[in-house]
């Protein structure tokens, strides 16, 4: 049985007790966070306590807090020479205080508080500074059914800014496919299907190979006259941004920007 104590009550935090709680394999031993209220709701489950004074002992430290409480929250544990890692894609091990044995436990998912997650789906990398406790880290992600990745750093922050671009710019782009609908009264669940489509299709064929539009098949035609429905400047840039980009990873013509006064934003 590995226990462990989470610190942090946000998306991730939540996540990785349901999914702990359900593990044969693993016991909370505790639930920590600053403002008791925002787990208090879980008191009949598993102890809670607002005081790092208070932590008992347990395996593994759980740090899943913002990237910029970590490094302040590690130096405040009142407690060394025990296992504490964080949950950052983006942040050093090393922010971590090294009065403790110090690793990383980074499950790359976006996490949201009402949407349920099969972790079993969830790639976790790994990473420690004394080797000894690698195969601790990997058994806790074997534990909720994960599959551990050790990963470097560099390698855990590289992925970190990879997935900006397939997670959350991606979300924003729905967001103004959702806005260019509503300003006509189109249900935006219309496009759900192509949506599931577009993420199923790179599961057997690379991004690369499953490009298709207007961009990749030089269709000035049909560009022109979506540049003249747009109605915002923000999304108009956006639009020749990626269009550009578009041609010029597939080798076609250059785009040319159309010349001239832009619209105003409305």
């Amino acid at each position: 049985m590995i226990s462990v104590i989470i610190l942090g009550a946000g998306n991730v935090a939540t996540h990785l007790y349901k999914a702990f709680s359900k593990s044969e394999t693993v016991l909370v031993k505790q639930w920590y966070n600053r403002t008791r209220a925002s787990i208090s709701s879980y008191a009949n489950e598993v102890a809670v306590t607002d005081k790092l004074n208070e932590l008992k002992e347990a395996d593994i430290y759980i740090l899943a807090v913002s990237d910029d409480s970590i490094s302040q929250l590690s130096t405040g544990l009142p407690f060394s020479n025990r296992l504490v890692v964080h949950t950052s894609g983006s942040v050093a091990m090393h922010d971590l205080d090294k009065k403790n044995k110090i690793g990383v436990f980074y499950p790359l998912q976006t996490f949201s508080k009402a949407a349920e997650i099969d972790f079993t789906e969830v790639p976790i990398c790994v990473e420690v500074y004394e080797k000894e406790n690698l195969q601790l880290l990997k058994d806790l992600a074997k534990a909720v059914g994960c599959k551990p990745h050790k990963i470097t750093t560099e390698q855990r922050q590289t992925l970190h800014l990879a997935a900006v671009f397939v997670n959350n710019f991606t979300n924003q782009l729905y967001r103004i496919g959702h806005e260019i609908c509503e300003t006509k009264n189109i249900e935006f669940e219309i496009l759900h299907p192509l949506i599931e489509e577009t993420a199923k299709k790179i599961q057997n064929m690379s991004p690369f190979m499953a490009q298709t539009g207007p961009a990749k098949r030089n269709d000035k035609k049909t560009i022109k006259r979506q540049l003249k429905l747009i109605e915002k400047e923000e999304h108009e840039t956006i639009y020749r941004l990626l269009t550009s980009s578009i041609k010029k990873t597939h080798h076609v013509s250059n785009f040319q920007p159309r010349k001239g006064k832009t619209k105003s934003i409305k």
